[in-house]
């Protein structure tokens, strides 16, 4: 009896693991939007304006 109720388990867990698989290979994720595009260039572009700033404040400092 015990061993019955594990070989079921098994069975559906296997089963719901082939569907996952099924799904997973069918996914295609979506385009990204063009206004998160946007918001990640304007962090990006403040990132490296800040560390051009850095580096211009350090090359700066070790002319003087």
């Amino acid at each position: 009896m015990k061993d019955e109720r594990i070989e079921q388990a098994v069975q559906r867990i296997e089963s719901a693991l082939g569907r996952i698989a099924q799904v997973a290979e069918s996914y295609r994720a979506p385009p990204p939007s063009v206004s998160g595009l946007v918001v990640k260039h304007e962090a990006l572009r403040e990132t490296v304006a800040s560390s051009l700033k850095d580096l211009d404040d350090l090359i700066e400092r070790l002319a003087k």
